[in-house]
């Protein structure tokens, strides 16, 4: 390869942020026809963007009440968005490429592995085709059950149409909804008390949530724990202590507020899906506006932590939160090593967690910054939708669809940024550069 070609190769985080601005750009411009809208008028080109970036990234936030503006032309291209957003476009491409029974090379094999989070190339493209099968199998049997409560409301094709639209809606983490021919941007309040509606879009959520390398690893473990791979076995305890958690202090938080007048089942399963819904998949049961302080606050941290690496979910990931959570019991005691599972990681991963919270972290609060000196909103509302766009969840505070044109392209960079992975600027920091080898003279600093 020449040093021309060199030059203009481009690194795998460059391929994948094109790819999803290519998509975005595509799926901006189709939704500013006027078909795509049912008043049959132009969409203004602001809005459309916005909402295509918010369908790719699957974030959920809207400017737009998804059922009261967009036409049946309009709501599918954002479900096809939403469904490439959440398996990757890498994974779109690969299909093809099988279907059209073309060779892969093995540079796009590559791709195709850090798309997958695979660990290594070889069964990278078997891993694509186990993960558009699992993606499609869940989703069919979420519809199925979402069908059982939308058919009876709505009609056969109707109610087949809702249940599809949510399943992937949720599997995908996006949290669009259609919710809004009942009232505009309502989500899933209606079915506050409804088991089979929470307890489906719940289990959509947490399993979209969990990544393609711990869906590997049941399939091939089954229950056999001890056999996972380390991924799997933080990803797994990770999310259920930060289920199980929220649920308890949702429950105590929040028994006067959103959930009063409720019976204990009832709380039991509001508190449930707050605890799920901000991992990240922006539904929500109970109205926002109704949170507690102290909820709001949970709702904000678990949003910041986030899902799990490989998966269809946002925020600095589960995994990057326990290795921090463990660098910082490492500084305690003083030690170099970080163990988990009788393992030692390796000490760049604490580096890269370290830089993804980080980003996020300067990202979340030069945007709420300005946002909150441009918008007539509350810190608290501002910090909520702020969280809730970095994170790609898509809980709104109704800044989104009131907000100016600056704060529209500030939320876009955050959805963009945090569905890309680490704002994009970590996984660069990561990629390994030509250096010149000098050392420096080493010297101490005060911290702390």
């Amino acid at each position: 390869m020449t040093d021309q070609e060199h030059r203009y190769k481009l690194s795998y985080t460059q391929f994948v942020a094109l790819g999803f601005f290519a998509i975005i750009i595509t799926g901006g411009l189709l939704l500013t026809l006027p078909a795509a809208s049912k008043t049959g008028t132009w969409t203004p080109l602001i809005d459309t963007m916005f909402t295509a970036t918010s369908a790719t990234c699957v974030t959920g936030l809207a400017v737009y009440d998804t059922y009261q503006h967009w036409s049946l032309f309009g709501q599918i291209i954002i479900l096809i968005l939403i469904q490439i957003g959440g398996v990757g476009f890498m994974t779109v491409i690969t299909l093809f490429s099988i279907l059209m029974k073309r060779q892969i090379p093995l540079h796009e094999r590559k791709l195709i592995m850090q798309s997958a989070g695979a660990m290594k190339v070889g069964g990278a493209v078997q891993l694509i085709k186990q993960v558009a099968l699992a993606t499609f199998l869940m989703e069919g049997i979420g519809a199925c059950l979402l069908a059982i409560r939308f058919i009876p409301e709505m009609g056969l094709i109707t109610g087949i149409y809702y249940a599809v639209f949510h399943s992937i809606s949720a599997f995908c983490n996006a949290g669009f909804d259609l919710m809004g021919r009942y009232e505009a941007f309502s989500s899933l309040t209606r079915y506050v008390a409804d088991p089979l509606v929470n307890l489906t879009i719940c289990g959509l959520v947490i399993i979209g949530g969990l990544g393609f390398i711990v869906w590997n690893d049941i399939a091939t473990q089954k229950l056999h724990f001890k056999r996972y791979q380390l991924h799997s076995k933080i990803v797994l305890t990770m999310t259920g202590f930060l289920l199980f958690f929220g649920t308890i202090l949702f429950l105590m938080l929040e028994c006067s507020h959103t959930q009063d007048s409720m019976t204990l089942g009832q709380r039991l399963l509001a508190s449930f899906f707050e605890a799920v819904t901000p991992r990240t998949a922006g539904f929500n049961t109970t109205p926002l506006e109704n949170l507690s302080e102290s909820g709001s606050l949970l709702t904000m941290m678990l949003m910041f932590i986030g899902g799990n690496p490989g998966s269809t979910a946002g925020g600095i990931k589960t995994s990057t939160f326990f290795v921090l959570v463990l660098s910082i019991g490492a500084a305690c005691r003083h030690s170099s090593n970080i163990t988990i599972f009788k393992r030692n990681l390796e000490d760049s991963i604490a580096k890269q967690a370290a830089a993804i919270a980080t980003i996020y972290l300067i990202a979340i609060t030069l945007s709420a910054l300005v946002i909150a000196a441009l918008e007539p909103f509350s810190l608290r509302e501002v910090l909520l939708e702020t969280v809730s766009a970095a994170g790609t969840v898509g809980l709104s505070a109704g800044i989104s669809s009131a907000g100016c044109i600056t704060t529209k392209l500030i939320f876009m960079i955050l959805m963009f940024g945090g569905r890309v992975g680490g704002l994009t600027l970590a996984l660069v920091l990561a990629e390994k550069r030509v250096f010149v080898p000098i050392e420096r003279p080493v010297e101490k600093i005060l911290i702390g």
